[in-house]
């Protein structure tokens, strides 16, 4: 049973960082793909970031230059270090894990088998 559990949400002023975790309880990060997704109220789920592990990065267009996304395999941890937050970027951020090789691109929902619960982040203007 794999279980995500993300942390590290909140309100924040544009401009801004925030860094979201997610720490995967009865999973081994091995040829796995992990990725961020976000949802806004009235909108489509969407990827935000994902990350094999491998180490390959792929990233929203909206996000990059922007959001980081890293894994600590010791830890079972993947974070998104988020800067220069905007008040688009709010929404809520759920962490996902699917496997490595599928036919759904990354920023797909249907590529992941797991989710997390969810973590809030508003940024204000």
């Amino acid at each position: 049973q794999v279980h995500l559990v993300e942390s590290g949400g909140g309100s924040v002023q544009a401009g801004g960082s925030l860094r979201l975790s997610c720490t995967a309880f009865g999973y081994m990060f091995s040829r796995i793909c992990m990725g961020w997704f976000r949802q806004a109220p009235g909108k489509e789920r969407e990827g935000v970031a994902a990350m094999s592990s491998s180490g390959a990065t792929s990233y929203a267009d909206s996000v990059k230059g922007r959001f980081t996304i890293s894994q600590d395999n010791n830890k079972n941890t993947l974070s998104l270090q988020m800067s220069s937050l905007k008040p688009e970027d709010t929404a809520m951020y759920y962490c996902a894990a699917g496997r490595l090789y599928s036919g759904y691109p990354w920023y797909s929902p249907s590529r992941y088998d797991y989710w997390g619960q969810g973590t809030q982040v508003t940024v204000s203007s």
